[in-house]
């Protein structure tokens, strides 16, 4: 597949998805909807390895890239379609924007990376009141109970920490193999919440809608936009691959009030501005300082 197509998938893929996750878990209860998708990514991607002739690796650094993956995919699945009962799949999209914020504090504590410059710390700053907009706007306007949002930001932080945890597993593995090994290692997590939480069925109660988005989240978000989103990551600066954190939270509001009727109001707008601001000005802000070696330049000239 060319990468311009990949890309184009990748966003696709990371714009439907909230919207996805709030359908599906509509008359299947979250725990059983969110197996259902790992179960169907399971099993395709068994599939794909055993005709593929993947290797797996199964020693403990492979392992341990394998748990990582996990804790990412449990944490931030399991919060989300829970609070996907409550929250917007637009404002669960905006939350998720801010995981490059958050992986770049969690790598300055976890992988050793240098601190924030003054542009990233005011680009935290300005995210977090976008943050805070939203969540106020959500609670008052629209009587959300806070613990729905909490969960998201739960959700983006497992997300986060998860991406972070990985980089600092130094061992090369085909991404199908990663994502094999991962669901073959968080699938039976999901099995035991969905047991100890629910255990039902309650199939009288599914409606298509919920069952097609499970299945298309299955197949399309936990497969092959895993897969575009890697050979993305192989073909494409990082700074390009970035883009995607600003593009994605637009299509996913606009869905989300075309397809799902979303209320969308005026602090939401403001505060998704704020933060799509604030996702500029971290990923690109350092090169506003184009101008700095001239200035250097014109001082030393005097």
């Amino acid at each position: 597949m060319p990468v311009q197509a990949s890309y184009l998938f990748v966003i696709l893929v990371w714009s439907t998805t909230p919207l996805g996750i709030v359908w599906s878990s509509e008359t299947i209860a979250p725990t059983l909807s969110v197996l259902m998708r790992m179960s169907i990514a399971l099993i395709l991607a068994g599939l794909v390895v055993a005709i593929g002739n993947i290797r797996v690796p199964w020693h403990r650094r492979a392992c341990t890239l394998y748990m990582y993956s996990a804790l990412g995919i449990f944490g931030g699945m399991l919060l989300s379609y829970m609070a996907a009962q409550s929250v917007p799949s637009g404002v669960i999209s905006l939350i998720f924007g801010i995981a490059p914020i958050l992986s770049g504090l969690l790598a300055q504590k976890l992988l050793g990376e240098a601190k924030f410059t003054p542009i990233k710390v005011f680009a935290l700053l300005l995210a977090l009141c976008g943050l805070y907009l939203i969540c106020a706007a959500q609670i008052q306007q629209l009587d959300l109970a806070p613990k729905g949002l909490c969960l998201v930001f739960l959700a983006v932080c497992c997300f986060s920490l998860s991406g972070v945890l990985i980089k600092r597993v130094k061992v090369a593995i085909h991404p199908m193999a990663t994502t094999f090994g991962a669901l073959l290692f968080v699938t039976p997590m999901f099995a035991l919440v969905w047991w100890m939480i629910d255990g039902t069925l309650a199939i009288e109660q599914w409606q298509m809608k919920s069952v097609w988005s499970t299945v298309y989240l299955g197949v399309v978000g936990s497969l092959l936009g895993f897969l575009a989103y890697f050979h993305v990551l192989q073909k494409l600066p990082a700074s390009t691959v970035a883009l995607t954190t600003l593009i994605t939270p637009g299509f996913a509001i606009a869905l989300g009030a075309w397809l799902n009727n979303e209320v969308i109001t005026g602090s939401l707008l403001l505060g998704a501005v704020i933060i799509i601001s604030s996702l500029a000005l971290f990923q690109f802000g350092e090169q506003l300082k184009w101008f700095t070696p001239q200035c250097d330049q014109a001082k030393s000239d005097r």
